[in-house]
């Protein structure tokens, strides 16, 4: 079960209370490494407290306790009200522009990974750690991002923002194992608990719909935004619909209109707020815009080889290939039609298991004026 890895130094490991922030505790108590455990305490919600009178939620507790068993220091860091005006803000705002965001991207970045290696600093640890089933290479002196080994927890496609300075420091224990031997490898030490744990797969500080979230953050968010209309592809008012933020792009669930047909939403206006609906083929594209891309090899190292596109966490990689604007964008031509490309999305670059880059899916009614002067990467 060991995963050979070099150096047995100093660890943080950022710890969930789940089954693979726990397994990697006790990988690398197993290859030799001095163990440390951190827990952030980023949002509370009220289904994380299971005893009344809680002081803590469940899985500070949790964490703190196998922590205990496993004989291996623990920490706690409240960053409460930064998660709240970083992560949560920018989840807020990107709504409000009519973007789907996904917060799992920027918080990994911007926040989990700032605190994680400025507590390994302070503790004096070599490296940090995470249960992302995700791995790390290296290859001419550079650190590569690479898909997790078990191609359905693979979760690179949050990740490819890191840079040097993150993927230098990070460990990846879980990149070569499969979700299933780590069930096997955790129950064999004992802890059968973590195995039959429910995991969620939602964003963490939601607790049901980010509808009913948005309206717990701005209560007035029916005030300001309103209702608008839902308008055909030519413009004619199909009828009224709750406010733009509700909606997403390729909705066909909950519009709560009856057109006779299926209906999907195909792009979303905050000026005017109206919901443009269509066909399912109306979702089909093959050109894509991405913004703010970050391409994290040399380009010529990747000019003559086949690209893939995965623009949601899902969704399997598509071939395609990109272009550099004059202006930092970057447009991607794909060998086959794609559905329903989200702005606000991420939009991960693969070459083989490699993530060469990334970018945030853009306004797609953008996507003429910066087809020109573009440059073939």
């Amino acid at each position: 079960m060991a995963t050979k890895l070099s150096e047995k130094k100093k660890v943080l490991v950022g710890m969930s209370g789940g089954i693979d922030s726990s397994a990697v505790c006790m990988l690398l108590q197993d290859q030799g490494y001095e163990v440390l455990g951190i827990t952030l305490r980023m949002w509370d919600i009220p289904s994380h407290f299971s005893t009344p009178g809680q002081k803590e939620p469940d899985h500070v507790l949790e964490a703190r306790s196998l922590a205990e068993r496993l004989a291996i220091p623990h920490y706690t860091l409240d960053v409460r009200d930064e998660f709240r005006k970083t992560v949560v803000q920018s989840f807020i705002d990107e709504y409000l522009q009519a973007r789907t965001p996904n917060p799992c991207v920027m918080c990994n970045l911007y926040f989990k990974w700032k605190y994680l290696l400025d507590e390994a600093d302070r503790l004096e640890c070599d490296y940090i750690a995470t249960g992302h089933y995700a791995r790390i290479t290296q290859n001419m002196n550079r650190y590569i991002l690479e898909k997790g080994l078990d191609p359905k927890k693979d979760q690179s496609y949050f990740l490819w923002r890191l840079g040097q300075k993150e993927l230098s420091r990070t460990l990846f224990p879980l990149g070569n194992i499969t979700k299933e031997e780590i069930k096997t490898y955790v129950l064999q030490k004992g802890f059968k608990e973590k195995v039959e744990k429910k995991e969620s797969m939602e964003v963490c500080f939601i607790e049901n719909d980010y509808r009913d979230f948005l309206l717990q953050q701005i209560p007035n968010l029916n005030e300001v935004i309103g209702k608008g209309f839902f308008v055909d592809k030519k413009g004619k008012k199909l009828g009224l619909h709750k406010g733009f933020p509700f909606y997403t792009i390729g909705q066909r669930k909950g519009l709560e209109i009856a057109l006779g047909h299926p209906a999907y939403v195909i792009k979303i206006n905050p000026y005017k707020n109206t919901i443009r609906l269509g066909d399912k083929e109306d979702l089909l594209t093959t050109e894509m815009l991405v913004e703010s891309p970050v391409i994290n090899i040399p380009i010529d190292q990747i000019s003559d080889r086949e690209i893939q596109i995965r623009i949601r966490y899902r969704s399997p990689a598509i071939r395609g290939t990109l272009f550099f604007t004059d202006d930092n964008y970057i447009v991607v031509k794909f060998k086959e039609p794609v559905s329903a490309v989200t702005p606000g999305q991420s939009a991960v670059f693969y070459s083989g298991n490699q993530v060469i880059g990334g970018g945030i899916i853009s306004d797609q009614h953008n996507l003429k004026k910066h087809t020109q002067n573009k440059t073939q990467v």
